[in-house]
């Protein structure tokens, strides 16, 4: 199963916040470090908004932070709302022959809940736990400066 590009954005997004929770960080402060399109972000950031995970500070001096604990951010609920509801394949919407009778589906369908499930196990909490991750997330200048202090 491959994850959109809007989900993958979408962690990105709480990881680089939950690293830089002592702060508002910016839409553009974001784009540059993962390198990524602020418009595709701008969409990331309002959905995460609307579904309370980010707070959003507008004006001069605005920007986001995390809207609840990462230990209260599931990542199998952010994976799921991010991707929505939709079969892995869409037999319906293909027109396929097998649709009425497939015996592909249900194990599809199985094989999405075990990963679904997997993913649910974890929080936002314990994935930015790790020092290697806290350091890529910092960037290593920073992180250079913060283990000389």
């Amino acid at each position: 199963m491959q994850l959109s590009r809007f989900t993958d954005y979408t962690l990105r997004v709480l990881f680089y916040a939950a690293i830089n929770n002592d702060r508002l960080t910016t839409l553009s402060e974001i784009a540059q470090f993962y390198d990524i399109s602020i418009e595709h972000l701008r969409k990331v950031v309002h959905a995460l908004s609307k579904s309370g995970y980010l707070k959003t500070f507008r004006g001069k001096n605005g920007g986001i932070q995390l809207g609840m604990d990462p230990a209260d951010i599931n990542i199998g609920e952010v994976v799921q709302q991010a991707e929505g509801i939709r079969p892995i394949i869409d037999c319906e919407h293909h027109g396929c022959r097998l649709t009425h009778f497939c015996t592909l589906q249900p194990i599809l369908n199985k094989a999405k809940h075990a990963f679904m499930a997997v993913l649910k196990e974890h929080t936002l909490a314990d994935l930015i736990t790790s020092k290697p991750m806290q350091r890529g997330l910092i960037g290593s200048d920073l992180a250079n400066s913060v283990a000389d202090s």
